[in-house]
């Protein structure tokens, strides 16, 4: 009896911390929200737009393929490889298990500034967070100097997303950790091939 009582307060106090973790997420919102900042209201709205659909990564692919020699042609295929990975991951399991409703607007006083489209999917996690972390492994695996502008880069698209008006914080940080994981994994899974390769050792430098 003792022990069925200990699970039943575990489930009880989980569920206590995760409605509080959800009125935390929505209080920081809407301060977010209703707080009035038109100097970066345009540019974080344009910077949101261009990460649509990968766009943004996908420049910055094209770019590396087109000028980066040979390891700029794998950090190119590296990131966009973990961009794809990550938008199965997240667009196909996780937004159908989510089944979050986006914010809702109302408080902010500069909607035409700062509001995007609201997408039609659900708001848990964010695609376009875990898209540019994972992006940012994939490249900074083939060339790690572009790792911190890079995950610099994803950091504020994961806060447009919010300023913007069409996730919560909670989505983004998830979203963020999700697209770091599989772009780590995206990147070892490239070491690992390379290794493989005829005549190569794991350790030589491509």
């Amino acid at each position: 009896m003792a022990e069925t009582t200990d699970k039943r307060d575990i489930g009880s106090i989980a569920r206590e911390v995760f409605h509080e973790l959800v009125v935390l997420d929505t209080a920081v919102y809407q301060a977010i929200e209703a707080t009035p900042t038109p100097l970066i209201d345009v540019p974080l709205r344009r910077l949101s737009n261009s990460a649509n659909h990968a766009k943004l990564y996908m420049g910055i692919a094209a770019l590396l393929f087109a000028v980066g020699g040979k390891k700029g042609r794998r950090a190119a295929v590296t990131g966009m490889a973990a961009v794809g990975l990550n938008s199965f991951v997240v667009n196909v399991p996780m937004k159908f298990a989510g089944h979050r409703p986006r914010p809702e607007r109302g408080v902010v006083r500069f909607e035409e500034a700062r509001h995007v489209r609201m997408p039609t999917s659900t708001s848990f996690p964010s695609g376009h967070s875990a898209s540019g972390f994972a992006f940012a492994a994939g490249v900074a695996e083939a060339l790690p100097v572009l790792g911190v502008p890079l995950r610099g880069l994803a950091t504020v698209v994961a806060y447009s997303r919010v300023h913007s008006g069409v996730h919560y914080p909670g989505d983004v940080i998830v979203g963020s950790l999700v697209g770091m994981a599989v772009g780590e994994g995206t990147a070892l899974g490239s070491r690992a091939v390379r290794s493989r390769l005829p005549g190569r050792r794991p350790d030589a430098e491509a």
